[in-house]
C-alpha cells in the first residue's frame, strides 16, 4: 500500500520540531524527523517520535455529548450549538469566562478570542500561559518592551557562554539541549544552576545547585560581583538603557555579597565568584530559563533579574546573547499572541487603549459592537468568581484546557465547575475536567487540522491536516465559526479555511503583519516580527534599540524575598516540580502513547539517601507525602540527585494529583501561583497501603 510523508509540527513542547507523519489509508502509522527543519534539523526527543500514538487512540471523542442527569448521551452538533445557545443567552457577558488552549493553533485561539469579544461581549478570557508564561510577557515587557524570547533557537549554539536556571533543557527541550552541545564544542562553558542535578547539570561546567526559589539572590550576587570586578559593560549600559543607578544600589548591598547569598542559597562564594568572572568576561552569553524560574509567585522578579544581567553585560541584540524563555507547550506563544489574554488584544494591544480598540471595532464590525475596553478575569480569578457569593463568573467554555488536573489547587477547582451553572468543553479526550461539563464537543487533534502555531523563538509554521478526524469531530476554529453563526453572528465568521483566518490575523495582530500563509508555509517558517514582507521575520530583537517609548532597556532592581512557607519540624522537607523526557503536561496525550507509558507510568517522587534513612525509606516504598493544604501516596526513588532537605515530583501524573499541594491564591501581580516551593512530609506506607 502507498505511503504518504506530510511534514507538521510536533504537538508537545514549545521548540516546534517539523515530524513527517507516515499516512496510510487514512491512518497515522509512524513518524520520521523532518531534515528540513532549521529547527531540529532532522532530529526528535522520544515524545516527538511517538506523538503518532495518541491520534487513533479509541478513547478519542467523535461525537457531541450532552449531560442528561448523570450521564452523557451522544447527540449531533445542531443539537449541541442549540442547547449551548440558548444556556449562554441566560447569563450577561460579565458572567461568562472563556479559556483557550496552548494545543490548539493560533487559527482557533484567534476565533475563540475574536467570539469571547464580538459575540459573547466578555472580557475574561485566558488560557494556560497564566501558569508558565505570562511571568515573562510581564517581567520582560517591563524591561525591553515586549516579553518574548530575544534570539533564535540556534543562536544559542554561537554563545560562549549559556547561563541556564529553571529549566532541565536535556529533558524539558531535548532539541534545544543539542544547541549547548554544539556550543561547547566550539568552546563554549555550560554555566547550570538548578536543585537537582539533572541530565543538563551532567553536561554543565559549572554546576550551581541551590535551594529552590533562591533565584533572585543567585542573581543579583552575580551581577554584584560583575560590578565589584569591573565587568559591566558600560557603553552598552550609557547609550541602551536607563535606571542603572538604582538596580546597582540592589545588587550591591551587603546582603548579596557572596559570603551571604552561600549561606542562604546552598552555593559556594567560589562558584558564585567564577560564575560572574565567566559571564563578565564572555564575549557572548545568552540565558535559558523555562518554568523553574518563571512558574512562582516571585516569577516575575526572576525575569526581571535575568533580564538585567544580561543588559548590565551587554549582552542584547548579536547573534548568541539575549534572554531565551522556553516555552513548554508547543503553542503558548501563539495562544499569546492571538490575544486569548485578559488584557490584551492580539498583538499584546492594551484593550484599554482606545485608539487600538476602535480600530479592532472597526475591523470586525459586529454591529452590536464588542466588550468593554476594560481588563477581564484571568484563569485564577474566573474560578474563584465561580465559587463567590454573589456568584460572578456562572458560564464558561473550556477549549483545549484541563485545569482540574494541570492548575494548582484542584478542589478550589473542582469546587468551581460543581458551582457553574453551565459549562462547555471542547477537547479530543474525555477529560476529568469532561466529567463536570454540560456539553463536551468533540474535536480535532493537531494532526487532523491545517493552520499555524508559533513556537518558542516566535517561528511562525504550518500545521497540516493528514487524516480525518474520527466521527463527526472538528477543529475547534470551526465549531466556534459554527456556534457563532447560530448565534446570529453569521456575517463575521464566513470562514471557509484557515488561509482567511490568518490573513484576519495579521490585519489584526500588527507583529504578524506582512505575513502570508504561503510563506510560513515554506520549511523556515516566519519570524515575528515581520519587519518587511520580503524578509523571514526579526530572528534577533533589540539590535539597536528596545520596544519601550524612549527606545531603551529599563533596569528593574527587585528584592530576594524569602518565600512565605519555609520548612519547619513538622513539614521539613521542599518540594520541587518539573517535567521529565517522556511525558507532557496532565499526560492527556502522552498517557495515550504506548512507548513513553512503557517508560514511566506511575507517581513518584526523588528522596536524598540521607533524608531517606532519616525517614526510614528505602527505594521502591510506597510512601506518603503531606504538605500543608493535601497529601497524597507514591513511590519512593532514593537519589543522590537531590539536595538533602529537598524532594522532586514529576508534575505530569494524573494519579498522583500533584496540584492540590499548589497554592493557586498565593499569586503574584502576573497570576501565576507559587507551583516550586512547597514544603512536605513524607512517611512510609505498610503493605496495606495505610500508615
Amino acid at each position: 500500500m502507498a505511503l504518504d510523508l506530510i511534514p507538521t509540527i510536533c504537538p508537545y513542547c514549545g521548540t516546534g520540531c517539523t515530524v513527517n507523519l507516515i499516512v496510510q489509508n487514512n491512518q497515522v502509522i509512524g513518524t520520521i524527523p523532518n531534515n528540513r527543519s532549521p529547527v531540529n534539523e532532522g532530529k526528535l526527543c522520544p515524545k516527538g517520535t511517538y506523538c503518532h500514538q495518541f491520534i487513533s487512540n479509541p478513547d478519542r471523542l467523535k461525537k457531541p455529548l450532552i449531560r442528561r442527569g448523570d450521564v452523557f448521551v451522544e447527540s449531533d452538533w445542531d443539537a449541541a450549538y442549540h442547547i449551548i445557545e440558548k444556556h449562554l443567552k441566560m447569563y450577561s457577558p460579565d458572567e461568562i469566562g472563556i479559556l483557550g488552549s496552548a494545543h490548539c493553533s493560533n487559527e482557533d485561539n484567534y476565533i475563540l478570542m475574536k467570539f469571547a469579544h464580538g459575540v459573547l461581549k466578555t472580557c475574561h478570557l485566558d488560557h494556560c500561559a497564566r501558569k508558565c508564561h505570562d511571568s515573562t510577557i510581564n517581567g520582560l515587557s517591563l524591561s525591553f518592551g515586549m516579553g518574548v524570547m530575544t534570539n533564535t533557537i540556534s543562536d544559542i549554539g554561537e554563545s560562549d557562554c549559556i547561563f541556564c536556571l529553571g529549566s532541565n533543557t536535556f529533558e524539558q527541550h531535548p532539541i534545544i539541549g543539542r544547541q549547548i552541545i554544539r556550543a561547547k564544542s566550539h568552546g563554549a562553558v555550560l554555566i547550570y544552576a538548578d536543585p537537582r542535578y539533572t541530565p543538563t547539570a551532567m553536561q554543565a561546567d559549572l554546576f550551581l545547585q541551590f535551594y529552590s526559589g533562591s533565584d533572585v539572590g543567585v542573581l543579583n550576587c552575580i551581577m554584584g560581583e560583575i560590578i565589584r570586578k569591573g565587568l559591566e559593560k558600560r557603553s552598552f549600559i550609557d547609550t541602551r538603557t536607563r535606571d542603572y543607578d538604582a538596580f546597582r544600589r540592589v545588587v550591591l548591598q551587603r546582603c548579596y555579597e557572596p559570603e551571604q547569598i552561600s549561606r542562604l542559597t546552598g552555593i559556594s562564594e567560589e562558584d558564585l565568584r567564577l560564575a560572574a568572572e565567566w559571564i563578565g568576561t564572555a564575549k557572548t552569553c545568552t540565558v535559558l530559563y523555562a518554568m523553574g524560574l518563571s512558574h512562582n509567585t516571585g516569577g516575575v522578579n526572576n525575569v526581571r533579574a535575568v533580564a538585567n544581567l544580561m543588559m548590565l553585560t551587554g549582552n542584547i541584540g548579536r547573534r548568541g546573547t539575549g534572554v531565551n524563555a522556553l516555552c513548554g507547550q508547543s503553542n503558548v506563544q501563539g495562544a499569546c499572541d492571538a490575544g486569548c489574554l485578559p488584557d490584551s488584544f492580539p498583538g499584546y494591544q492594551d484593550v484599554t487603549d482606545g485608539q487600538k480598540y476602535q480600530k479592532i471595532v472597526k475591523t470586525w464590525n459586529f454591529e452590536t459592537g464588542i466588550s468593554p475596553p476594560k481588563a477581564g478575569y484571568n484563569i485564577t480569578r474566573m474560578f474563584r468568581a465561580a465559587l463567590e457569593k454573589p456568584q460572578k463568573i456562572k458560564a464558561m467554555i473550556l477549549v483545549g484546557e484541563n485545569p482540574l488536573v494541570s492548575d494548582p489547587d484542584q478542589e478550589t477547582i473542582r469546587e468551581a465547575l460543581k458551582n457553574l451553572k453551565f459549562l462547555v468543553v471542547s477537547d479530543i479526550f474525555f477529560t476529568e475536567t469532561c466529567q463536570y461539563a454540560d456539553v463536551v464537543l468533540p474535536a480535532a487533534c493537531f494532526a487532523e487540522k491545517d493552520g499555524t502555531v508559533t513556537n518558542t523563538e516566535r517561528r511562525v509554521q504550518r500545521i497540516r491536516k493528514v487524516v480525518s478526524p474520527p466521527g463527526i469531530a472538528k477543529p475547534d476554529w470551526q465549531i466556534i465559526s459554527d456556534l457563532a453563526c447560530v448565534m446570529g453572528f453569521k456575517n463575521q465568521f464566513q470562514y471557509k479555511t484557515v488561509n482567511e483566518i490568518f490573513q484576519e490575523m495579521t490585519e489584526v495582530n500588527p507583529l504578524y503583519t506582512g505575513m502570508t500563509y504561503e510563506k510560513v508555509s515554506s520549511p523556515d517558517g516566519m519570524f515575528w516580527p515581520v519587519g518587511s514582507t520580503d524578509s523571514g521575520g526579526l530572528s534577533i530583537l533589540y539590535r539597536e534599540k528596545f520596544s519601550g517609548i524612549d527606545g531603551k532597556g529599563v533596569f528593574c532592581p527587585v528584592e530576594w524575598k524569602f518565600h512565605a512557607e519555609q520548612p519547619d519540624k513538622k513539614y521539613p522537607l521542599l518540594l520541587t516540580t518539573g517535567r521529565i523526557i517522556w511525558h507532557s503536561q496532565s499526560g492527556t496525550m502522552t498517557w495515550r502513547s504506548k512507548n513513553l507509558l512503557d517508560e514511566v507510568n506511575d507517581a513518584y517522587i526523588e528522596i536524598h539517601g540521607s533524608d531517606a534513612e532519616s525517614f526510614r525509606i528505602s527505594d521502591g516504598d510506597m510512601i506518603r507525602v503531606s504538605s500543608r493544604e493535601s497529601s497524597m501516596i507514591c513511590k519512593a526513588r532514593i537519589v543522590p540527585d537531590v539536595k538533602p532537605g529537598v524532594v522532586f515530583m514529576p508534575i505530569n501524573f494524573v494519579s498522583a494529583a500533584m496540584n492540590p499541594f499548589l497554592n493557586a491564591f498565593g499569586a503574584d501581580i502576573s497570576g501565576v501561583s507559587s507551583n516550586r516551593h512547597i514544603c512536605v512530609n513524607i512517611s512510609p506506607l505498610n503493605p496495606g497501603g495505610e500508615k
